[in-house]
């Protein structure tokens, strides 16, 4: 599978996303070809300029004709008659419709009544547009996204000024991961925000890929803090599904039970951890004592650190981030003399019976559990020789 990760460490708006995806390879020409084919009055330019000593591209769109206050169905039809690919309308027009609802609730109007003024002026049509043919000529399969960087203080508008980000964006990233950092002013715009929280499948850190290309698209400032660009980054899934960053929690302790250190174990379980852990370890003045570490998802780590003050003597822990890299894998199901057993299989084909399912069946057969195991383990093979 083809991804585009779309790095929003500097925000997204329409025109730094397409100046990327012509930079990471995309066809200028085709994408200035099927603008054009909008009828929509959009004279469009590409050109290579630095943020910070960065190269990126810089995409521009000038309107011929006077801005216009379009309805969705306005801008509807100028979609399905342009020449472009089903996919890519099908993109726009999602696009569209989820800028349209974010406007109609932040103005309280039905959706029928919201006039595109702004977000339906030629250059955000030509950015809607533009993107998802990106997009389409990178053979992009699917998209992610970064936290936005969506940036502070104010912003004029044809409504007067408003709090950065803008309503509209701001409806648009609910429940997306978003910060504020750098200069005061707008990062991420209705535009780039409606983009990303339509076709992005997920939010986070790059998925697991290997790196195929990469492209820089310049914003319309250069400031001192940071390149003012939005990177992009194409490349193809790798296999492993998990999450690539973990948070690594660690106490150590040296006046607690046995029973004790158990039961925090299954808590943390319950709770999510990806892994539990004791090692022995000898600590200041020769105590021996217990090393406790937690592998967690990132946003599960302060639940974890809670449930091990609750459930320790711990006075402080230690949170490291890590790289994890896992396997692609499957489950499958066989059936034996005892009972159906779930089995799970990596990606190079190295197999093993699932525990709990092996556990409960010997319990319940009353067998032993290593027979259990092996009858699974060659149910499986004969199931796939």
């Amino acid at each position: 599978m083809r991804i585009c990760y779309l790095d929003a460490f500097s925000g997204i708006s329409g025109d730094m996303l397409v100046g990327a995806l012509v930079d990471a390879g995309a066809d200028p020409a085709r994408i200035a070809e099927a603008l054009a084919s909008l009828g929509a009055g959009a004279e469009v330019r590409f050109e290579k300029t630095k943020r910070r000593g960065i190269a990126a591209t810089k995409f521009t769109v000038t309107a011929t004709q006077a801005k216009a206050h379009r309805h969705l169905p306005d801008i509807f039809r100028l979609i399905d008659q342009a020449g472009l690919p089903e996919r890519v309308k099908q993109n726009a027009k999602a696009v569209f419709q989820r800028l349209g609802e974010a406007e109609a609730a932040v103005h309280n109007v039905p959706l029928e009544r919201v006039h595109f003024h702004e977000v339906g002026a030629v250059d955000s049509i030509a950015d809607i547009v533009g993107a998802c043919l990106g997009f389409e000529l990178l053979g992009a399969e699917e998209i992610h996204c970064s936290p936005i960087n969506v940036g502070s203080g104010t912003v004029k508008t044809e409504h007067g000024v408003l709090p950065v980000p803008a309503p509209a964006t701001v409806a648009l990233l609910a429940g997306k991961p978003v910060y504020s950092r750098g200069p005061a002013m707008e990062l991420t715009t209705p535009t780039g925000a409606a983009v990303a929280a339509t076709l992005a499948v997920r939010f986070g850190p790059p998925p697991p890929m290997t790196l195929a290309a990469a492209g820089y698209g310049a914003g319309g400032a250069d400031f001192a803090e940071h390149a003012n660009v939005l990177r992009v980054l194409i490349g193809e899934a790798s296999g492993a599904t998990e999450a690539t960053t973990v948070s690594i929690l660690e106490a150590n302790v040296d006046d607690l039970s046995p029973q004790v250190l158990g039961y925090a174990m299954e808590r943390l379980i319950e709770e999510g951890a990806l892994d539990v852990s004791f090692s022995p370890v000898f600590m200041k003045k020769n105590r021996p004592g217990t090393l406790l570490r937690v592998i967690a998802r990132p946003e599960d780590q302060e639940k974890l650190a809670a449930v091990l003050f609750a459930e320790t003597s711990t006075l402080g822990l230690r949170i490291l981030p890590a790289e994890r890299r896992v396997q692609a894998r499957r489950i499958v199901e066989v059936e034996t003399r005892y009972g159906a057993v779930r089995v799970k299989v990596s990606g190079d084909g190295a197999y093993a019976p699932e525990y709990e399912d092996c556990r409960r069946l010997a319990r319940e057969r009353g067998v032993p559990l290593k027979e259990v195991l092996n009858e699974a383990s060659l149910a499986y093979r004969k199931a796939n020789s």
